[in-house]
C-alpha cells in the first residue's frame, strides 16, 4: 500500500451514537490519527440538580436505552451510599440478577449483531439470516432471556421501574424464578455453540499493553459493589474514583477522556477478565481456554471474546443465586426509608461496557445539589485512539486502504462503545458582532 493515505470514516456503523475516524499519513509519517466524537452533548447531571432522591434513578436510566439498568443501578447505589442504607442479601441478589439480565441483552447484541458480521465478511447481520440462520435465532433467544429477566425483577429491562433506593417496589414470584432458572440453564447450550462459532473465526492479531481498570471484590467476579482495581496500581477505594478517572478534554470530542497511571486505560469485559480471572466459574475458564483467551491478554479485539466468556460465568452465577433464593423463599422486605441529611454518596457498578460511576450530593431535604456521572465509553476513548496510533504505522506497508479502514472500524466496535452516554461537554463561544 502507498505510504501516503487519507482515511475518513464519517459515522462508524454498528456502534451506538456518532463517531468518526480520521487518519492522515504522508510519506509514511502519521500526521493525524484520531477518533472524533461528534455526538450532541447530554445534560443529565444538570437535570439532576434540584431533583429529589426518589427521582434520580428514574431520570438517569434515560441516559441510554441500552445501558438503562446500569445507570439506574449506579444511581440507586449512590443514593444508598449517601444515606447509609445497607443492602440485605436478597436485595443484593435481586440487583445482581437484574444486572445479569442487562448483560445478556447487551453482550448478545454486540457479539452476534455488531461484531460477528465483521469476522465473517458481512456488511451487517441481515445477510446472516440466510447463511447462518441458526446463529441468528440463537442470538434472538438469548436476547429475549435478558429482556425477560429484566421484566421479572425490574418491571421491564429498558428503564426499569421497580428498583428504588433501599429495596424494590415489586418482587418476583418463586414460580417465575423457577421458569427463568430453567431458561438460563438452557441458554448455556446456546452459549457453548457460540464458543464453537467464535473459536472458528480469525480475529486481527494486534497487541498493545495497557492498564486495565475494573471493580474488585474479594471472592467474586465483581459486578455491583466493591472497590476499583487497576492492573498497575492494585485496589483503590470506590470513593476515590476521581483520582482514578482524571477526566480531561480534547478538541476533537464532545466526550471527555480519562487516564490514570498511563496515557490511557481500558475498561469493559477484557479488563474485568484480566483483573478477576481467578473468580470466573470453571466452565467460563474452560470457554476462555477453548477461545484462546488467557489472563493478561492485550489484544483489544478479544474484548468480544471476553464478553462471551462472561455470559457463561453469568449463567453459572445466576443459577447459584436463584437456587439460593428458592431454597430460602422470597421475603417481602419493606424498602428502607432513608433519614434525610446533608450527604454525598458514590455508586460504582460494572455495566457491560465497563465501570460506571455516579456521585450525588444531597441537601438536608433530600434534594440533589450536585451530580457527577463518569461513563465507561468516555474512559475508553483515549485507549481506542492510542490503539489506532499503534495500528496505523505498523500496517501502512502491509494493508490496503480498505483493509486498514476495516481494521480501525473493527477496533472501535470491539470496545462496544456507547457514544451517546459518553457526551457530557458543551463548548460555548461568544463572538462579537
Amino acid at each position: 500500500m502507498s505510504e501516503t493515505i487519507t482515511i475518513g470514516v464519517n459515522h462508524i456503523t454498528r456502534v451506538e451514537g456518532h463517531g468518526n475516524i480520521k487518519v492522515d499519513v504522508q510519506n509514511g509519517e502519521v500526521k493525524e490519527c484520531k477518533l472524533e466524537i461528534v455526538e450532541a452533548p447530554r445534560f443529565f447531571e444538570a437535570m439532576l440538580e434540584g431533583r429529589h432522591f426518589s427521582e434520580a434513578a428514574i431520570i438517569t436510566s434515560r441516559i441510554c436505552g441500552i445501558c438503562s439498568v446500569g445507570h439506574q443501578l449506579a444511581s440507586v447505589r449512590a443514593t444508598e451510599d449517601a444515606f447509609g442504607i445497607e443492602l440485605t442479601k436478597q436485595n443484593h441478589q435481586l440487583k445482581t440478577l437484574l444486572d445479569m439480565g442487562q448483560y445478556f441483552e447487551s453482550h448478545v447484541l454486540h457479539i452476534y449483531f455488531l461484531a460477528i458480521p465483521d469476522f465473517i465478511g458481512a456488511p451487517s447481520v441481515f445477510p446472516l439470516v440466510a447463511t447462518h440462520k441458526d446463529v441468528v435465532l440463537s442470538a434472538l433467544k438469548l436476547k429475549k432471556l435478558g429482556h425477560d429477566i429484566g421484566e421479572m425483577i425490574g418491571g421491564r429491562l429498558v428503564h426499569p421501574i421497580s428498583m428504588i433506593p433501599g429495596g424494590f417496589s415489586h418482587l418476583p414470584t418463586e414460580e417465575k424464578l423457577e421458569e427463568i432458572l430453567k431458561r438460563i440453564q438452557d441458554a448455556k447450550e446456546e452459549l457453548k455453540n457460540g464458543v464453537k462459532l467464535i473459536s472458528s473465526l480469525k480475529l486481527p492479531d494486534f497487541e498493545r499493553e495497557t492498564e486495565y481498570i475494573s471493580m474488585y471484590r474479594e471472592g467474586e467476579y465483581a459486578f455491583i459493589d466493591g472497590n476499583i482495581f487497576s492492573s498497575d496500581k492494585g485496589e483503590i477505594s470506590y470513593k476515590d474514583y476521581r483520582k482514578v478517572t482524571n477526566e480531561y478534554l480534547v478538541p476533537h470530542s464532545t466526550a471527555k477522556r480519562a487516564k490514570f497511571s498511563r496515557h490511557s486505560y481500558m475498561v469493559g469485559a477484557l479488563a474485568r477478565f484480566n483483573n478477576n480471572y481467578k473468580y470466573l466459574s470453571a466452565d467460563a475458564k474452560q470457554a476462555a481456554e477453548d477461545l484462546g483467551l488467557k489472563q493478561k491478554y492485550y489484544n483489544p479485539y478479544m474484548n468480544t471474546v471476553a464478553q462471551l466468556v462472561e455470559l457463561i460465568h453469568i449463567v453459572d452465577n445466576s443459577t447459584e443465586i436463584i437456587n439460593d433464593m428458592l431454597s430460602k423463599g422470597i421475603k417481602n422486605e419493606t424498602p428502607v426509608t432513608p433519614e434525610l441529611k446533608e450527604c454525598t454518596g458514590v455508586g460504582a457498578v460494572e455495566v457491560p461496557r465497563g465501570i460506571l460511576f455516579h456521585e450525588y450530593t444531597y441537601d438536608k431535604n433530600g434534594f440533589i445539589t450536585k451530580a457527577n456521572c463518569i461513563i465507561p465509553t468516555a474512559q475508553n476513548l483515549q485507549n481506542i485512539e492510542d490503539d489506532m496510533n499503534d495500528i496505523v504505522p505498523a500496517s501502512i506497508k502491509t494493508r490496503t486502504k480498505d483493509e486498514l479502514t476495516l481494521d480501525l472500524e473493527m477496533l472501535v466496535r470491539a470496545y462496544d462503545p456507547c457514544i451517546s452516554c459518553s457526551c457530557h461537554l458543551l463548548n460555548v463561544e461568544f463572538v462579537n458582532e
